[in-house]
């Protein structure tokens, strides 16, 4: 998959994230990397970022920025085993329409919900490819997806421990939780319009 190897090949020419003006074109909200300071940056605020210099990609392109080899392959690990499943079965069409959405809602609820300038990763990719299939096996009552229902059961799991602390306290690092809260939304969302307009049989 084109996003999978597009976030392996930043990873490495980035060491992780840890080299600023190669992922700077990548994250959220522009970085003045003229007032890098003792690991402190300044952003730039959104409107300028979006609205006065129309650097749109910006909604979508954080999901391509890892920071560690763990981050990476099990992001990497999940968007294949699941989006390979929802590519195959409902066609590439849905599968890139579905990441792209999930991105930018993702994205879009960790900036102004989790109060985080520097964020990345495919992990509200993959809430949104599971609520996606998590709503179409309900909706038609099939296990179409070959996917075993614990994975829901984890993943809503995981995202209530997020929430809670617990992951922090377990060395899990920094988890944006309100892009996988995000993620999970729009993929719930993206399904039942999809359900709606294509029914399944």
């Amino acid at each position: 998959m084109p996003i999978i190897l597009i976030s392996i090949l930043i990873a490495f020419l980035s060491n992780y994230g840890s080299v600023l003006a190669l992922i700077e074109p990548l994250t959220f909200t522009k970085i003045d990397l003229s007032s890098y300071q003792g690991g402190y940056v300044k952003y730039y605020p959104i409107e300028i970022t979006y609205f006065q210099d129309n650097e749109w990609w910006r909604l979508i392109t954080p999901m391509f920025i890892h920071f560690s080899l763990t981050h990476l392959a099990f992001n990497c690990l999940w968007v294949y085993v699941i989006g390979s499943k929802i590519e195959l079965i409902d066609g590439y069409f849905t599968f890139i329409n579905l990441v792209i959405v999930s991105s930018i809602m993702s994205n879009l609820a960790q900036h102004f919900f989790g109060g985080s300038a520097l964020f990345g990763g495919l992990s509200g990719v993959i809430y949104g490819l599971l609520g996606y299939c998590m709503i179409i096996e309900f909706d038609s009552k099939k296990n179409i997806y070959d996917l075993p229902p614990a994975i829901y059961m984890f993943m809503l799991v995981w995202l209530v421990l997020g929430f809670l602390g617990i992951l922090n306290l377990f060395g899990f690092g920094n988890v944006a939780n309100h892009a996988h809260l995000g993620g999970l939304i729009s993929g719930i969302i993206f399904a039942m319009i999809t359900s709606a307009i294509f029914k399944k049989v």
